[in-house]
């Protein structure tokens, strides 16, 4: 019998052959989670926000990382089951209620400190290279929210706006970049707050194209986008009706003079495959001195017509015919579909939706940490896309690239707090991690194709 793939027998028993990684550098692994997180910045935060005062009995450090890389991969899954792992790795005795009392105001600020200097370090931190076609683009960004249900005990302090029965929620706001392959912005509202107010433009957009739904779909933010010398790609309410000034490019299919009309008059008799037009829209300003002004402005129009459920799909932007194509422009927003894929991510992976806990500051607490695990795992797959030859890339996905990183937590976990003196971890467990994360992470299917591989990788 031929014994299994990377295993030999040895004294009457089967033994691992072990894995030596190929391209990713076992001590790059340490190095980068450090260069985002360095031990003094980390306490430095602990200590500006007064979740560490002189009695130190916790240390900011090693509790850092047992919450990120222990709650955050679902290892504990409790407050309690956290307290009795860092008990363990810190040799301390702490008694429940002193550990319970720790989730205050100062612990919030202390994650929410962590997510800033997080999201500082890494904003230049480029994991993905832009296509050709987007080469005078910074940036392409995704804006989205997602609710998060809370206990129900928490109704009156955060009310649910989508449910029947008694419920309790909160929105997680999450900007999404491209070239960072990971989180720009993060906040959290109120459920009942509405999407368009929970993004603020200004100079940031200058050179980035946004990519949103239609819970954004507002003619003054479109403008504010445009005047901040930003880009954006939305679809078109079915309701919209912007008027058609001169169609941009003939397209394949029966011509009808469309030149003064509206969209909600032409479209259907439109017999062509594509419209590519240049419309106006009418739009009120926001007040001011308690008066509301009306304005115009001019964006384009583009409409590909769907075989499959026979319609056509409608979008508007401000990026120019010579820039983008028509087809470039449905294509493109077609990967505002990567934010959906992010909150799964935080949700099935990171724990974001296991908020059982009736104490507001816990919520906050571990909506930060779900997001600082998310940062840390992105920052290890951009270390991971750096290390690989260019072709193999594309196959590191992020989904799959999550599911590894989570199905791994644990040896990530003791690996890193064994680095920085705390817990006795295995020898060579970065090689062995690095080993595996180039094997697990790598998607199978060579041919296939992913949406995003046309706009960056």
């Amino acid at each position: 019998m031929t014994p299994a793939s990377g295993k030999k027998k040895t004294g009457g028993k089967w033994k691992r052959k072990k894995q030596k990684p190929k391209y990713l550098n076992p001590q790059d692994i340490p190095d980068e989670l450090e260069q985002l997180f360095p031990d003094e910045t980390i306490e430095r935060i602990a200590h500006e926000t007064g979740f560490i005062k002189r009695e130190r009995i916790v240390h900011p450090v090693p509790f850092f990382w047992a919450l990120v890389l222990g709650y955050g991969t679902h290892i504990q899954r409790t407050l309690a089951g956290i307290r009795r792992y860092y008990q363990k790795m810190s040799g301390e005795e702490i008694v429940a209620s002193s550990w319970v009392s720790r989730f205050t105001p100062a612990l919030v600020k202390f994650l929410q400190g962590a997510v800033a200097h997080a999201l500082q370090q890494t904003a230049n931190d480029a994991g993905r290279v832009l296509d050709e076609k987007l080469k005078r683009f910074e940036d392409v960004l995704i804006f989205d929210n997602s609710v998060v249900r809370l206990h129900e005990a928490l109704a009156e302090r955060f009310p649910a706006t989508r449910s029947r029965k008694v419920a309790a929620g909160v929105k997680v706001s999450l900007l999404i970049s491209a070239v960072a392959n990971g989180p720009k912005k993060v906040s959290i509202h109120s459920e009942n707050t509405a999407d368009i107010k929970t993004l603020r433009v200004g100079r940031w957009v200058k050179d980035r194209i946004l990519l949103f739904d239609l819970g954004f779909y507002r003619f003054q933010l479109f403008a504010r986008i445009d005047e901040n010398k930003g880009f954006f790609v939305s679809r078109l309410k079915k309701d919209g009706n912007p008027t058609i000034l001169q169609s941009l490019k003939v397209h394949r299919g029966r011509s009808i003079d469309i030149v003064g009309k509206t969209w909600q008059e032409i479209k259907n008799q439109l017999k062509r495959d594509v419209l590519d037009a240049e419309v106006e829209v009418t739009f009120s300003r926001r007040a001011y001195r308690g008066k509301k002004s009306r304005d115009s402005k001019v964006m384009r129009l583009v409409a590909v017509w769907d075989e499959e459920h026979r319609e056509y799909h409608a979008y508007l932007t401000n990026i120019s015919e010579d820039v983008l194509s028509a087809e470039d422009i449905a294509a493109l927003y077609r990967v505002r579909w990567e934010i959906e894929l992010v909150f799964k991510e935080l949700k099935s992976q990171y724990a974001l939706d296991e908020l059982n806990t009736t104490n507001p500051n816990t919520v906050y607490g571990l909506i930060y940490t779900a997001i600082l695990t998310l940062i840390v795992s992105r920052r290890l797959h951009n270390l991971l896309l750096r290390s690989v030859p260019r072709e193999l890339a594309p196959r590191y996905t992020p989904l799959l690239w999550s599911k590894v990183f989570t199905e791994l937590g644990h040896s990530l976990q003791t690996a890193m707090l064994d680095h920085i003196g705390f817990e006795d971890g295995p020898p060579d467990a970065f090689t062995t991690l690095a080993a595996l994360y180039e094997l697990q992470a790598l998607d199978p299917n060579v041919k296939r194709h992913r949406l995003r591989d046309d706009w960056y990788a």
